[in-house]
């Protein structure tokens, strides 16, 4: 039997883990990383690039790059990327790809199962878009796990704290999830779940460089993708630096942009004001429905690559009362606790007795008549969220008029009074025979998963009809036949080689800053990279060499730009 990974498939980075001798291991990438960017670029010869070298090539040929692309799962949006037309599963196949081969090399031997993560807030068709991704990626995928179960299970294998009750605070690059979570013995349990699947570190992201603008009071219509890129880059890497500093400078040079500005921690509290007020809600909720008061937890624990950011820490210190909050290999936990729940289905000694139980994060429901008002059918649930799973939980319903011929059933998930504002996984038609009101009964039974699978069957005794729901959304879903036409594609699509990885990413990184400068310094880019292609083409045992004074250049000028400096010719002089 091959090795189980467990894959972390986030939003700005995804990582893949393995149980190996007694404990979750990362695996690193070609660059030695565990982080790989989640993102995606095809060239105009159609080689897809996965990744850093992919996230390089975000400023220089947008059109041509996805990001963020996890936000759309199970929904209609789709990419154009150069001559092709991409689904957000596709796109996140390739991500998944990428980290199958990164197991491969590592282990030595295929792979071909995974664990996939996914935010608890994730919908059923997000979480079907999930399992085809895996598919495309040529993976089996029978397991999809609650990201912040992933991070209470990393916890629990770290014995943080034995027999706790802890609240895991889960916040990446683009959701935020919520979870109260109890551990005794050798149990994880789940006790309440809450979350934002539209809030995540790329919003703060967004917000500032939508405030650099402001304040330079340029013209947003007016800028090209390319300068926007920048900005959004320029934006992501001053967030990062108010990490470590109280005060970090904000810097774009390209030729429609060149300005600074200097933003501080105070300001990104109010610049992103209305981010801090969104976070607030997933919290307060999740206390409300476990009925439990801060002060009743024992730890709080912060995971997501977004909260090492000093001001959310700050943050929930403020909006729990509480001093003791404890972060915990932010970016890595997910992973890790991927890791622990493939060696769980592996069996392996170690943690094979450990259970982890999950919940149900939305409430799963159908429409029935409003009196009041019959064009909006009101929400009746019928497995209410934060239920254990599995679940299965039967209610009957009675024909609401005479003479009635058919009932229809619509099946919905979500909070909201009205069957309509919730999201609505599907539905169908049953035809009865004619009766008065309330004599034809129809028993409905909806049965969720440890998988967020649904399944609805329903009975009508009357007639002994019995019927199961599949649930397929023809717009959103991919059929079996197009799976498999998908994979035959997959199979001719050339990925950049491992071998060449590092050499492509150089060349993305120099192209970047070569938008951004100007002078002397463009002209020298381009010299030096030229003169990289020339040696890769022709004398490939210079290549390392050649990529070693490429790189030193290119941090050289990196550091230049950022610090809004004029590059004068004797600086210049300094490098070559």
């Amino acid at each position: 039997m091959s090795k189980i990974i467990g894959i972390d498939l986030g939003t700005t980075n995804s990582l893949v883990a393995v149980w190996e001798n007694g404990e979750s291991k990362l695996i690193p990438n070609a660059f030695g990383e565990y982080l790989t960017p989640s993102v995606v670029s095809v060239d105009e010869d159609g080689t897809v690039y996965v990744g850093k070298t992919a996230k390089e090539r975000l400023a220089a040929y947008p059109a041509q790059t996805a990001s963020v692309f996890k936000r759309f799962m199970g929904t209609s949006k789709k990419y154009a990327l150069g001559k092709k037309i991409f689904r957000p599963e596709e796109l996140s196949a390739m991500i998944l790809k990428k980290l199958k081969e990164d197991a491969e090399n590592y282990l030595g031997e295929p792979v071909e199962e995974a664990i996939i993560s996914v935010p608890a807030y994730f919908n059923d068709m997000a979480r079907n878009a999930t399992k085809r991704a895996g598919i495309l990626a040529g993976l089996k995928v029978d397991r999809i796990i609650n990201e912040p179960s992933a991070a209470a299970l990393a916890c629990h294998n770290m014995e943080v704290q034995e027999d706790a009750t802890f609240l895991v605070f889960d916040f990446g690059g683009g959701t935020l999830d919520v979870s109260l979570v109890e551990c005794f013995d050798n149990v994880v349990e789940i006790m309440a779940v809450a979350g934002d699947n539209q809030l995540g570190g790329q919003d703060f992201d967004d917000m500032i460089a939508t405030h650099f603008i402001r304040s330079l009071k340029l013209e947003p219509g007016a800028l090209q993708m390319e300068t926007r890129a920048l900005i959004r880059s320029s934006a992501e890497k001053c967030k990062r630096d108010l990490t470590e500093n109280k005060t970090a400078e904000m810097v774009v040079n390209c030729p429609q942009v060149n300005g600074k500005l200097e933003i501080s921690r105070k300001d990104v509290v109010t610049i992103c004001a209305e981010l801090f007020e969104r976070m607030s809600k997933p919290v307060r909720r999740v206390l409300m429905d476990a009925q439990t008061a801060s002060a009743g937890i024992d730890q709080i624990i912060l995971v997501g690559g977004s909260c090492k950011m000093p001001i959310v820490k700050q943050y929930l210190r403020h909006l729990l009362n509480r001093d003791d909050i404890t972060t915990l290999n932010p970016d890595y936990m997910i992973a890790l606790g991927c890791g622990v729940c493939a060696g769980i289905k592996e069996r392996d000694e170690d943690v094979k007795d450990t259970l982890l139980t999950d919940i149900c994060p939305f409430s799963l429901g159908t429409g029935v008549i409003n009196k009041e008002d019959p064009d909006r059918p009101l929400m009746n649930f019928i497995i209410p969220r934060n239920s254990p799973l599995p679940s299965s939980k039967e209610k009957t319903y009675q024909t609401a008029r005479d003479d009635q011929e058919q009932i229809c059933f619509g099946i919905y998930q979500g909070e909201a009074m009205h069957a309509d504002d919730n999201i609505k996984l599907g539905e169908f038609q049953l035809s009865i025979p004619k009766r008065r009101a309330g004599e034809v009964k129809c028993l409905v039974r909806y049965t969720y998963d440890i998988n967020g699978v649904l399944e609805v069957n329903v009975h009508i005794p009357l007639t002994g009809e019995k019927r199961q729901l599949v649930i397929v959304n023809k717009d959103l879903g991919m059929t079996e036949k197009e799976i498999k036409r998908k994979l035959k594609e997959y199979e001719k699509i050339k990925m950049n080689p491992v071998e060449d990885e590092e050499n492509k990413y150089v060349l993305a990184w120099g192209e970047r800053l070569f938008m951004q400068c100007s002078g002397e310094f463009k002209e020298e880019i381009m010299k030096r990279m030229q003169y990289f292609v020339h040696i890769m083409e022709n004398n490939p045992y210079q290549v390392t060499k050649v990529r070693k004074y490429l790189t030193v250049f290119l941090a050289y000028v990196e550091k230049l730009t950022e610090s809004y400096v004029d590059i004068d010719e004797k600086e210049l002089d300094s490098v070559k």
